[in-house]
């Protein structure tokens, strides 16, 4: 038996993470003196009052690797190998604790790490390509892992931000760039490209004509993407008809099994702020979508 292990920025519905027994390890959000466990006792919008209040930003931290010893152990009574999804090395330490974890258990033969080079539901695609490997019946973990890494260069994680002072505040971006963004009214297309964030494109608007903007830019890659999962994840603070809008615009393509439409927890929700909308999906082939 293969149990899927995930870390919190994951970003999938309580309702799929016990569809696909998937054991989700939080990651902390610290908020003045006080720890906060994401997913448990603090909801993104309680992340925004108290930014708001204190003007600057919660920080967040990775799992300890005694938290990743602790999950794992239930695998290793129950003699289950481990597939573990992580926030991008480049952006976390959660893929390399989990590793120190199964060493420490002299678990690692019964345990695959996948640095997910991505966040947010980006990771949650590669999370529902190994259920469904391991609900059909596939018991070879190497194998499953395989099946996943190939997926990861075909990931896309865009989403257009509403404002860039969550983003610079976590380090995300520089000073001068926050500055001109909202001076200007810029509106960033972000992406995630080998493990790391970067600007694909600059939008003028308000929020919701920028949404629109960008789902029509990203429509003709969508006819094109993988057919199995699409994401339409958000952080809260849009209008509702702009979510349902563009949610109905995808299903209306009728090339998806499956249209899921999320609200990002409160780490990711920290360094994209409030406003922000993504598609994500996972690509034709590597090349596809850049």
């Amino acid at each position: 038996m293969i149990k899927i292990y995930a870390d919190s920025t994951n970003d999938l519905t309580p309702e799929l993470w016990e569809k696909h027994r998937i054991r989700v390890i939080p990651l902390y959000v610290n908020m003045g003196d006080k720890t906060y466990i994401d997913w448990q006792n603090i909801t993104p919008d309680e992340l925004y009052a108290w930014s708001d209040e204190h003007n600057t930003t919660p920080v967040t931290a990775a799992f300890s690797v005694g938290d990743a010893e602790n999950a794992l152990r239930e695998a290793k009574s129950a003699g289950e190998d481990v597939i573990f999804f992580g926030i991008s090395s480049s952006l976390s330490a959660s893929c390399n604790t989990f590793r120190i974890a199964a060493e420490n258990l002299d678990w690692s033969e019964h345990v695959a790490v996948i640095d997910s080079r991505n966040l947010c539901t980006g990771i949650g695609l590669l999370i529902l390509k190994a259920a469904d490997m391991i609900e059909a019946g596939e018991t070879d973990l190497r194998k499953v892992e395989s099946y996943v890494n190939s997926f990861i260069p075909k990931v896309r994680t865009t989403s257009v931000i509403e404002q860039l002072t969550y983003i610079h505040r976590g380090g995300r971006c520089s000073a001068a760039t926050a500055l001109v963004g909202g001076a200007l009214k810029i509106k960033p297309k972000i992406l995630v490209k080998d493990g790391g964030l970067g600007v694909a494109k600059k939008y003028r608007g308000k929020q919701p004509d920028v949404i629109r903007k960008y789902y029509e830019d990203l429509e003709p890659l969508l006819k094109n993407a993988d057919p199995d999962n699409v994401f339409v994840s958000h952080t809260g603070r849009l209008p509702q008809e702009i979510i349902d809008e563009i949610a109905g615009r995808v299903r209306a393509l009728g090339h998806f099994k499956n249209v899921f439409v999320t609200r990002a927890g409160s780490v990711v929700t920290i360094h994209c702020g409030p406003g922000t909308l993504g598609v994500f999906y996972v690509a034709s082939d590597e090349n596809a979508g850049w």
